[in-house]
């Protein structure tokens, strides 16, 4: 039994006509975190979780879940995880609550210890219930697709862009809920191309770009790996030319007497920066500064090995 929700080895997936989706990927996702699995269209993020799902074979490799591999252990496996896809998968002549219900047979769930009408109300579908499951809005579409997916109690989610069209408000609730889940012990893996959703959430980062992973850090970790950083500076008088000098990766003016200037922390400090400019011949009337975020790591890691 390892510690891992999910285990994956050198995993590879090539396709008929040659196309290698997945190559050589390895990485764990530690037990009752919250997961980021992200990168480009293309990467082979949805092959990797269709072939945890069950829906894709792989080539080569090994991938296990809540220490079941998938090849050896297919129904132990597939019990011990739950998937949101992309797509809205269900009969939209089905009620919620049938939905539910139809679902949770599948999976063998005894009437007795199903908890349909719960986890409609958990995901704020009560009401809905007995409604055809065709007039739903898509946000709560997405919503009885999570609940789907819980109907026998997963200790593993996968959730693969969950809240792609979904309004602010409900993508609140759904994350409101994720983290209640998680805080019950269930480990979410989440793929999104919401990046501040994904810097905000999870407690690891694992990036794929071309079929293999370019990133996997605890997110801190990760986005202390970006080096640019961006000041703007306030002057005291009006600017006719812009001052160039060594430190400055780049330098704009966005105001009468702002300059924004991009530089590289790991070869300079703000204060060697600002000594620049005061240099340049101008007073410094106002300071402010953006930190790096994920957007900035994740398109350095992505374009350096496109």
């Amino acid at each position: 039994m390892t510690d891992a929700a999910i285990a994956i080895h050198n995993l590879c997936k090539t396709y008929q006509g040659g196309k290698r989706a997945l190559d050589g990927v390895t990485f764990d996702v530690p037990r009752g975190q919250i997961f980021g699995l992200l990168g480009p269209n293309g990467a082979g993020k949805s092959t990797l979780i269709n072939i945890l799902a069950g829906l894709v074979n792989k080539t080569s490799g090994t991938a296990s879940i809540w220490g079941f591999d998938i090849g050896a252990h297919p129904r132990n496996a597939k019990a011990s995880i739950g998937i949101v896809n992309q797509e809205i998968l269900f009969d939209p002549f089905f009620t919620p609550i049938e939905t539910l219900e139809i679902q949770a047979g599948l999976y063998g769930v005894p009437k007795k210890e199903r908890r349909s009408m719960e986890l409609l109300q958990a995901v704020h579908l009560a009401d809905k219930a007995n409604a055809y499951a065709r007039t739903l809005s898509g946000g709560m579409k997405r919503r009885l697709m999570v609940a789907k997916a819980m109907v026998h109690q997963p200790p593993v989610l996968v959730l693969d862009e969950p809240t792609a069209g979904v309004d602010i408000e409900l993508r609140q609730q759904l994350w409101a809920y994720v983290r209640e889940l998680n805080a019950g012990g269930v480990t979410v893996v989440l793929t999104t191309h919401y990046l501040e959703e994904a810097e905000e959430l999870c407690d690891r980062i694992a990036i794929i770009n071309h079929g293999t992973v370019v990133a996997n850090e605890p997110t801190r970790t990760l986005l202390s790996r970006a080096q640019e950083k961006v000041v703007a500076v306030t002057v005291e008088r009006d600017i006719e030319a812009l001052p160039q000098e060594v430190c400055f990766q780049k330098i704009a003016l966005v105001g009468e007497r702002t300059l924004e200037i991009t530089y590289s922390k790991d070869q300079v400090n703000a204060g060697e920066v600002l000594a620049a400019v005061q240099g340049a011949g101008f007073g410094i009337v106002d300071v402010s500064t953006r930190e790096a975020d994920l957007e900035d790591v994740f398109l350095s890691l992505t374009r350096s090995v496109a």
